[in-house]
């Protein structure tokens, strides 16, 4: 009984440094946005940074208010949260020379492996494929055509 009221009573120290870490990426980049010359380039950039800073603020408050000691890593597959991680670097680094399609296609594949517990068959690899390939297409277009935003 005593172990487990020690345990309710700590604070999720993880929570707190990743939520102050993105606090200050959000401060970094609303610093960054003061150099663009174009006005417009500010505004969605601005707003993401404004939403990050405001999202971790309460993240670290509720964190505060009601720790969570089960809260962290836990024991799942390392290995996807490493291809997670890996392809959405690998996107950022091949979309200047690829460009959009491509990259997202590589991170949407990596995402997509990564969170799929279930097996994989056919079927199902065909709809995930299609399925892909309508939502990046329509992102694409929500991009370049609706919002006017040059893509690479």
């Amino acid at each position: 009984m005593i172990e487990t009221t020690a345990k309710t009573g700590r604070k999720d120290v993880g929570t707190l440094i990743i939520a102050s870490l993105l606090i200050g990426l959000g401060l970094i980049t609303l610093y960054d946005v003061t150099t663009y010359s174009d006005s417009d380039s500010v505004v969605f950039p601005s707003f993401v940074a404004y939403a990050l800073i405001f999202c971790s603020v309460l993240v670290i408050i509720y964190s505060w208010l009601k720790p969570n000691p089960h809260n962290g890593f836990g024991t799942g597959d390392w290995w996807r949260r490493f291809l997670l991680v890996a392809s959405m670097l690998a996107a950022c680094l091949a979309m200047p020379l690829s460009g959009f399609l491509p990259a997202t296609a590589i991170a949407f594949a990596g995402g997509l492996i990564a969170a799929r517990h279930e097996g994989w068959d056919a079927r199902s690899a065909i709809i995930f494929a299609l399925s892909g390939v309508f939502i990046m297409a329509g992102f694409y277009s929500l991009f370049r055509f609706a919002l006017g935003v040059p893509l690479p």
